[in-house]
């Protein structure tokens, strides 16, 4: 799993296409320094696999993408010279500095509106009508792999405050109006739906338990 907190924005150097696989190769320096075959590194929210490592000479990593990821994300839109926020794997005793993130996008949002402020911005991003019930004031969402707290929602989208900190090391920073963004929910709020679904009745109120 990963925690939000971006450790690098990487750059993508190739993209190549084979049948319906794609595979992308990713220039980072910090998350290739100990990457191995087989790890899992975050690629704009996206949990990819490391397939061929290159740390020790190139500081770049290649991972495949399958139909399902193409489907499910922005990265079907990326091309060569991309900017992208990378996060390793969170270590086991590793510390959970933003909050548990899956790498499973939800869906894909739109930015809608950005602000600037004197240090900071407030985005407001479009917000996937299936994924509404998930984003609730001061709760958790990832946003391109960016741990965030919502600001505000109104049911078709959120708002988030950008503390310098994002605006500096993150492609949160100069995303603008139009641009598409990978969305994931807080898995606990999933995870509670599903648990208290067989206490619901149809219309939504609690049914009794026998």
């Amino acid at each position: 799993m990963f925690t939000g907190i971006v450790e690098e924005v990487g750059e993508i150097i190739d993209v190549r296409r084979t049948d319906e696989v794609v595979a992308l190769t990713v220039r980072g320096q910090t998350v290739t320094s100990d990457a191995a075959h087989g790890d899992s590194i975050a690629v704009n929210g996206v949990c990819l696999t490391v397939i061929d490592p290159d740390g020790a000479t190139g500081g770049t990593f290649t991972v495949e993408l399958v139909p399902e990821t193409l489907r499910r994300s922005s990265l079907s839109g990326i091309g060569v010279g991309s900017k992208v926020n990378l996060e390793r794997a969170l270590p086991a005793g590793g510390r959970l500095g933003g909050h548990i993130v899956q790498g499973h996008v939800d869906g894909v949002g739109t930015v809608l509106s950005r602000t600037p402020g004197e240090r900071s911005d407030e985005v407001r991003f479009g917000l996937p009508p299936e994924l509404a019930r998930y984003v609730v004031e001061k709760g958790s969402i990832a946003v391109d792999g960016v741990s965030l707290t919502v600001a505000a929602t109104d049911g078709e989208s959120f708002t988030v405050a950008l503390i310098p900190t994002t605006l500096a090391d993150t492609t949160l920073g100069v995303r603008q109006a139009g641009d598409s963004v990978n969305l994931e929910v807080d898995v606990v709020a999933k995870y509670v739906e599903r648990l208290t679904a067989g206490y619901l009745g149809d219309s939504g109120e609690e049914a009794r338990v026998q």
